[in-house]
Order: structure tokens, then sequence, then C-alpha cells
């Protein structure tokens, strides 16, 4: 009977843990689920608008180019060699490949978009070709949206295969390790049973752990290029390609150093000056860190489904800042 109370707070603790797993599974459900609408509303527009138009054009004209196969190509070939090339980092292999395999997504992306916006929108200011185009029944802002939402498009193609490799190459690479280190190597697949006495294939434990855990990652990805490309949208309006690459990997390296600039300089007098520079960069340059899912991967822990909304609405926000920002600064601009 002394055991009695001890018996109770322990089934309550286990009814909270459950229901909180609960909780947390269906909010990975709502993020999911509105991604993919999202990706729909993405592609959908192109039906139903002058907007629609000129974004697929511009996702065209970005799939179409040298520039696309050659980072894909790129991107899978170092995917694959990181599979088989050890990292010697004492049994923490699988977590360095997908620290390496995100970062070569993201690289990759942003580069295509950069390269994406000065040819579709910089290149065609240059070359008169805007001008012939918004002499059609389309305004400026509906020109800049339209490249903007194209540039999306072509970059949510670009992902689909990449991150098909990813996956595969991740659920391969669990028990390659596993069989490297000495351990045995799990199956790739487990028959489980039914009540009814069926068996169905279904996913290896061990190994789709780390594909679950790193899709959330894809998910910051795509919001960083879409911030980084909001960016360069704003800065193609006035600068040709060779200027844009330039600002684009200013705002890329300073994006992801302001905050430990930030933390490093509070409470040191001596570095007032230097602090000033990096609130002032945090203030206007994006938290690019924000997206960076490094920490979650080196514990090995999920990403937070309240921190993936956050920073979902927080690169919206920017985002859509940014395109003002373009709206203001293409108004003006002599296409003659």
């Amino acid at each position: 009977m002394n055991n009695f109370p001890l018996q109770i707070s322990l089934l309550a603790q286990e009814v909270s843990e459950i229901e909180t797993l609960q909780s947390v599974q269906a909010s990975y459900g709502w993020i999911a689920g509105l991604s993919i609408a999202a990706l729909i509303l993405l592609f959908a527009i192109n039906r139903f608008s002058k907007i629609g138009v000129i974004a697929r054009a511009t996702c065209k004209e970005s799939v179409r180019q040298p520039m696309f196969f050659s980072l894909l190509a790129v991107a899978i070939l170092v995917m694959l060699l990181n599979t088989w090339i050890p990292f010697f980092s004492l049994g923490d292999d699988t977590k360095m490949f997908l620290d390496c395999g995100l970062a070569t997504i993201l690289i990759c992306s942003m580069l295509l978009a950069i390269w994406t916006s000065s040819m579709s929108i910089a290149d065609e200011i240059e070359g008169k070709t805007a001008m012939t185009l918004l002499s059609k029944p389309i305004n400026r802002r509906q020109f800049i949206i339209g490249k903007y939402l194209g540039l999306l498009q072509g970059v949510v193609i670009f992902l689909i295969p990449v991150v098909i490799a990813f996956v595969c190459l991740t659920y391969y690479k669990v028990g390659y390790d596993m069989k490297e280190s000495g351990k045995q190597a799990v199956e790739y697949f487990n028959w489980i049973d039914t009540s009814n006495g069926m068996q169905y294939l279904w996913f290896q434990a061990d190994r789709i752990a780390p594909v679950l855990q790193v899709l959330p990652g894809i998910l910051l990805i795509f919001l960083e290029v879409a911030v980084l490309a909001a960016i360069s949208v704003v800065v193609s309006t006035r600068l040709p390609m060779v200027v844009n690459f330039s600002v684009m990997f200013s705002i890329f390296v300073f994006g992801h150093l302001t905050p430990v600039l930030v933390a490093s300089s509070e409470g040191r007098q001596e570095l007032e000056f230097v602090s000033f520079v990096a609130r002032l960069f945090a203030t206007v340059l994006p938290q690019l860190d924000a997206f960076n899912m490094s920490a979650s991967i080196a514990t090995g822990s999920m990403v937070p489904p309240d921190y993936l909304g956050f920073a979902a609405l927080y690169g919206i926000a920017y985002c859509v800042a940014a395109i003002l920002l373009a709206f203001i600064l293409f108004e003006d601009r002599d296409l003659a």
C-alpha cells in the first residue's frame, strides 16, 4: 500500500509522456500538411493569373539552363562521395554525413536561386527584354512577384531529386557505418505482423530514424533559400550578376556570423563599436542561423515543431519585406 502513491505518480507521468508524444506527432503532421499545401499553391498559381504566366516562364528558364543540371550533378556526386569516404569522427560518421549533406543542398540551391534571379531579372533589364514584357498588360509588381515565384518553383524542382538521393543515401549510410565499425548491419526492411495474420514490409527503425530527423532540415533549407532568393531579387533590380553574387555571399556569411558577434561583444566596453556594428547587421540582415539545424544533428534530436513554425513565420515575413523593397527599387528603374 505504501507504494500506491508512487505507482499512481509513475502512471500519471507515463500518460503525460504519451500525450506529449501524440501532441508532437500531430504538430509534425500539421507542418507536413501545410508544407504540401503551400507547394501545391506555389505551382497552382501558374494557371490562374498573369503572375503565373511569368512564374511558369521563369521556372522553365531555370530548369533548362545548364547551371541547373551542373549543380544537380555536383550535389548528388558530393553526397555519393561522402557516403563512402570516412570522416574519422570516432563513430559519428552518420551525423557528419547528415551535416555535410544538408550543407551541400543549401549551397547548391542558393547558387541556383542567385543565378536564376540574375539571369531572369538583371540580364532581362540590361537586354531590354523586360521593357518588351512590361509593354504588355503586366505591371512592374506582377513582374517581380512572378519572377520570384518562378525562381522558387525552380528551386523546388531542383530539391526533389536531390532530397530523394539524400534520403536514400542516409538510409543506406546507417547500415554501412555499422558494418564498418564492426557491428552487425541491420536489415534494410522489416516484416511486420498484423492482427489478421498478414505481413507487410516496412522500414527498419534504426535506418529510418536519421531520415526522419533530417526532414525538418529540408524545410529550413528551403526557407533560408527563399529568404536569400528574395534578397537576390532586390539586388537584381539594380545590379548585374557579378555584383549580385558578391553581395549575396557577403549577406550569407554575415547572416550566419552576426549572432556570434553580438553574443561575443555583449558586456565588453572595449568592443562597443563592434557590438554596434554587429547589432546593426543583426537588425537589417536576415538571421540565417535560425535556419541551421547542426545542433539538432549533433545531439541526435528532432527539431521542435514550434521552432519550425516560428522559423517559417520569420522567413515569410522577411521575404515579404524584401519583395516590397524590390517593388520600390524597380518602380522607378529606367528600362529604356
